[in-house]
């Protein structure tokens, strides 16, 4: 196992596709499984490492397939809960994804976002420092800029993802893809 994937405290251990690209520079910790064809940027922190008190286990974070993890995103998971990304998802610059969450396929999360105890249902969009707290986001939904949604009452603000969100994360998932197979080579 290589220095930059770590056995957690219990000896779990990551487990990641080879078809998968992790920068020398990110760090991941304990049971991450990481699909087919991601992308894992430098100084990214996947760290699964609490132990449920109840159950002596810790729980999984478990990327899809076509994820990428850009630069400096950290996922990390309370004691007890899980993180799932779904396939085809973009976690840009810096977010971080704290668990108890769930993010449904085809979502995009933007610079320095923070995502925690919720579930971001599948084609929905984080745009840049967005705060989501608290919140089932429902399917095909775009959180604007710098929004707090922290209340069901807050969702009355979400609109649908347009046609040209919809182009810009299919594209986001096409680059980092290519980037995952050049650094391959």
């Amino acid at each position: 196992m290589s220095e930059n994937l770590r056995l957690n405290p219990q000896g779990d251990k990551p487990v990641i596709d080879p078809s998968s690209y992790v920068d020398p520079t990110a760090v991941i910790i304990g049971p991450v499984t990481i699909g087919k064809n991601c992308y894992i940027g430098p100084h990214t922190v996947i760290r699964a490492d609490e132990v449920d008190e109840k159950t002596g286990k810790v729980a999984p974070v478990i990327i899809g397939d076509n994820v990428n993890l850009q630069d400096g995103v950290i996922i990390h998971a309370l004691a007890g809960t899980s993180v799932e990304v779904g396939s085809n998802t973009s976690l840009a610059h810096g977010c971080v994804v704290h668990g108890p969450c769930k993010i449904e396929a085809g979502c995009f999360i933007g610079f320095r976002a923070v995502v925690f105890k919720t579930v971001i249902g599948s084609g929905s969009m984080v745009k840049h420092g967005a705060i989501v707290e608290g919140v089932n986001i429902p399917s095909g939904k775009l959180v604007p800029t710098g929004e707090i949604i922290t209340s069901e009452d807050h969702l009355v603000k979400l609109k649908e993802v347009g046609q040209a969100e919809k182009e810009f994360m299919q594209e986001v998932v096409h680059v980092n893809m290519e980037l995952a197979h050049g650094y391959k080579k």
